[in-house]
């Protein structure tokens, strides 16, 4: 299966990976330079990246998330675009990223970060506003449910284009999802310090998925997905959950 090729592929581009994809999601970050290289774009991987800040910034701590911002600029300063697979890593970026410049007072770093952060993309941006394609030559003959995240539906704002791309997917029973807009619960250290309101929310997620009859639960945070597919799995749901990248980079071809 081969994909239209984007008529941009000039762009020098680089993976921002995040640090808990890197850490406990590898498969992630993977299938987006697969998807990206099999339309035409050439990936780099700066291995001096690291986290972006954001869980510093969200307790409470956003002196502590500096020196942070100042890699992320240093490291990305020199790409066109910089593509993430994670719309809350992306909206940190965007977001926290001049909050945390000009809390630290320094001009210098907040002109960095003005010049970085239009160039971050989360990959559904990234595919149908930078490269102009929603039929990247996937192949995933399953039904699928899509969850949108707090942070890529309310703060990027992406809209639908994460549906866009899954509705050019070959083979796919892409299902609504009831209540789709409505938070998972997980909210980072929400979480944690209040557990069971976060648990009550995911279990009602958790709910309509199952409703739905998909075998898959797709989204584009794996934060979201451990909470909701934590929920899933204590109940031996047998649903799967997957990126949105994992979907987009498959081939899997269809057994009938």
């Amino acid at each position: 299966m081969t994909a239209t090729k984007p008529p941009v592929t000039d762009l020098r581009v680089a993976l921002f990976a995040t640090c808990f994809n890197d850490t406990m999601w590898p498969e992630t970050p993977r299938a987006t330079v697969r998807l990206l290289e099999r339309l035409g774009v050439t990936v780099e991987f700066p291995m001096d990246q690291t986290c972006c800040g954001q869980m510093m910034t969200n307790t409470g701590y956003a002196g502590k998330a500096v020196p942070l911002v100042r890699r992320f600029v240093d490291v990305f300063a020199g790409y066109d675009a910089v593509v993430a697979p994670s719309g809350s890593c992306v909206g940190s970026v965007r977001e926290q990223h001049p909050m945390i410049a000009h809390l630290a007072g320094d001009p210098g770093l907040a002109s960095q970060v003005e010049q970085v952060r239009p160039r971050v993309y989360e990959l559904s941006e990234f595919l149908v506003d930078v490269l102009g394609v929603t039929d990247v030559g996937a192949s995933f003959p399953h039904r699928v449910t899509y969850h949108p995240t707090c942070h890529s539906l309310r703060m990027l704002r992406v809209g639908d284009k994460p549906l866009q791309l899954l509705r050019a997917v070959r083979g796919i029973d892409l299902v609504e999802l009831e209540g789709a807009e409505e938070c998972c619960g997980f909210g980072g250290t929400f979480a944690v310090k209040n557990a069971e309101v976060s648990v009550a929310m995911g279990t009602d997620k958790a709910r309509h998925v199952t409703d739905t009859g998909a075998e898959v639960l797709v989204a584009g945070d794996n934060s979201c997905l451990a909470h909701i597919g934590g929920i899933l799995g204590r109940q031996h749901s047998g649903i799967r959950r997957m990126h949105l990248a994992e979907i987009l980079a498959s081939t899997e071809e269809d057994p009938a």
